[in-house]
């Protein structure tokens, strides 16, 4: 992709450029949250997301791509660079595989390995294209690598169900967090790809200025020919420039400036812009009053979930304590809670396969407040049966209901007056199994199932005067599914909540990266962001993205918070709720279509021109 003709590369350098390419996907991972406590590299810290580390890495990848001389090298390059990332990022898939699932441990690596190389075809696909039908212009190769990076991002996030986990966008959290409200996590990358490309172009820029320096003849003075006149020293063969198109006349003078015009206005938005600017995506929001939360945490190991001596009887007897104090806390006190959240699975065993010595207490509990007031609870927990289908899910409890259901032998009929939410996305292998696998679910020892699928954008809970609306598990990575709640202003959620058990990848960095995740969804939609979790990480997020409390990862313990719920429509979710992800897929491919269609550029020798 260099402007240079093709030629044979020089000894060992494929292997330095493998190396490059390892480096960058490891950084990628690593930029999504820091997972080294004990070293960090500037402007970063442990379990944080660094967006400018998120951007060099990927100007690494450009740079690989930069110097390749060959379609199927760039391919190469790119799949080592995604595949490194991939598995960088969601390594603790073996934790789940290995400690919990039984597989040995060198089949787990090698199914963590698969499944990012597998994913890692996608951006593969993207850089050849793109080598293959790169533009002259260094403008358009960088408009063109963020269109073909972003469709890739956005085919691994859709595709066979799909899995954006660890999108290069979601290490922008911070660093663009102005954008997020307009564009979501897929436009920051985009964003994000557009810079990379422009730092490695000034990178090799520079470094070709440098190498035809240092390869230049000694000038000479000027000497005089046979005849008397003077003759200049003959200049250096090779013209470096750090701005490519300077010297290609007016065209390439104004495809120059407006790259810079471009990148100036982008790094403005990004390092200054004012109070204005960074809430600009979020005027259109307001406060729609307080809410009073416990968010509880029982930090049950995963090993004892779902053992009857142990997590069983642990979660059975904690989680209905806690709802019982919070009854108490809201009548001794106008400060008291209104909402109780507990998370995914808090009551880990069907509703008929627990008698009334269980449902009865906590629903006297309940029952006691006066009708429509005190608190309320969401409660994680499966429901269905073998003939209708399992499903996970959420009960929603007032005090009202509670009061109804006193004293009724079964309370999972489609009458029983509860708040219900089904988990509409749900997680291949754990929650279903692709066709074709079954022969591996079978060598875990997890209690997998086929559970049914809830439908897209179920109804919030109207609660104390707000609308919850929950998420659970992953479900908060496709901000899109999210987004469709928000169709109609007037019944759109004013508060989150993601009720999660991360407990499957012990203590690792998916505690973090699934914290920022959640952040991102709350600066996109412009809401507050309810995280109750088994092991972390429980906390408040605001409706900006930031944690406002946070209980220690891996303790048990409850958070007590308020929220502000919020009303209105960010322009992301706006334009989410009507059309999805789709203008982004048609932008990307219009303009990769348009800068292939008017490219200037041919094929010699089976090798792309080295632009």
């Amino acid at each position: 992709m260099s402007r240079r003709p093709p030629g044979r590369a020089a000894r060992g350098s494929g292997f330095v450029w493998w190396l490059v390419c390892l480096l960058g996907g490891a950084l990628q991972a690593a930029s999504i949250a820091w997972p080294l406590p004990e070293w960090t590299l500037p402007g970063t810290a442990p379990g944080q997301p660094s967006g400018g580390w998120q951007i060099a890495s990927l100007a690494l990848l450009v740079l690989a791509l930069q110097y390749a001389t060959r379609v199927g090298q760039a391919v190469w390059r790119g799949w080592v660079f995604a595949t490194v990332w991939l598995a960088g990022t969601f390594w603790w898939l073996f934790i789940s595989l290995h400690t919990y699932g039984g597989l040995p441990a060198w089949l787990a690596v090698l199914a963590v390995f698969a499944l990012a190389g597998f994913l890692a075809i996608y951006y593969a696909v993207a850089v050849g294209f793109l080598c293959a039908w790169a533009p002259v212009s260094r403008t358009a190769q960088a408009l063109m690598f963020a269109s073909v990076w972003t469709l890739a991002e956005l085919a691994r996030g859709h595709w066979f169900t799909g899995f954006p986990w660890g999108a290069g966008g979601y290490a922008q959290v911070d660093l663009m967090a102005p954008w997020a409200p307009l564009v979501g996590v897929y436009g920051m990358g985009f964003l994000a790809a557009v810079l990379a490309y422009t730092l490695a172009s000034l990178v090799s820029g520079a470094w070709r200025r440098f190498s035809a320096w240092m390869l230049s003849p000694v000038s000479r003075p000027a000497s005089r020919t046979a005849a008397g006149s003077r003759m200049a020293a003959p200049m250096p063969r090779v013209q470096a420039r750090l701005v490519p198109g300077l010297s290609d006349g007016w065209p390439g003078a104004l495809r120059a400036l407006a790259l810079l015009l471009v990148v100036g206005a982008l790094l403005t938005s990004l390092l200054g812009g004012g109070a204005a600017w960074r809430g600009l995506g979020q005027r259109s929001t307001a406060t729609a009053g307080e809410l009073r939360v416990w968010l509880l945490q029982g930090n049950i190991p995963q090993d004892q979930k779902f053992e009857p001596g142990t997590g069983v009887a642990q979660a059975l007897a904690w989680y209905p304590q806690q709802i019982a104090a919070a009854v108490q806390a809201a009548r001794g006190s106008a400060t008291g809670p209104q909402l109780v959240v507990a998370p995914e699975t808090a009551v880990p065993l069907l509703p008929g396969q627990l008698g009334a010595d269980f449902w009865q207490p906590l629903l006297g509990d309940l029952a006691q407040q006066p009708a429509g007031t005190g608190v309320s609870t969401l409660l994680g927990l499966p429901l269905g049966s073998l003939e209708q289908g399992y499903t996970n899910s959420v009960w929603g409890i007032t005090s009202g209901a509670a009061a109804r259901l006193q004293g009724q032998t079964r309370l999972d009929t489609p009458d029983n007056g509860l708040f219900r939410y089904d988990k509409h996305h749900l997680v291949p292998f754990g929650e279903f199994i692709p066709p074709l696998f079954r022969w591996f679910t079978d060598l875990m020892k997890i209690p997998l199932g086929d559970f049914k699928r809830g439908a897209l954008a179920q109804p919030a809970w109207a609660v104390a005067g707000q609308r919850i609306a929950p998420n659970i598990c992953y479900e908060d990575l496709f901000g899109e599914e999210l987004a469709a709640s928000f169709r109609d202003p007037t019944a759109a959620p004013t508060v989150l909540v993601n009720l999660s058990n991360i407990a499957w990848f012990g203590d690792s960095i998916a505690i973090d990266q699934h914290l920022h995740i959640s952040r991102l969804r709350a600066i996109e939609l412009g809401r507050p962001m309810l995280r109750a979790t088994n092991t972390g990480a429980t906390a408040v997020i605001d409706h900006q993205g930031r944690v406002t409390h946070e209980l220690p990862r891996l303790t048990r313990g409850r958070l007590e918070a308020v929220v502000q719920g919020r009303s209105g429509l960010t322009p992301y979710a706006r334009w989410t709720a009507r059309w999805g992800l789709m203008p982004l897929w048609v932008g990307s491919l219009v303009l990769v279509l348009l800068i292939a269609s008017t490219r200037n550029f041919g094929r010699r020798g089976g090798r792309t021109r080295r632009r």
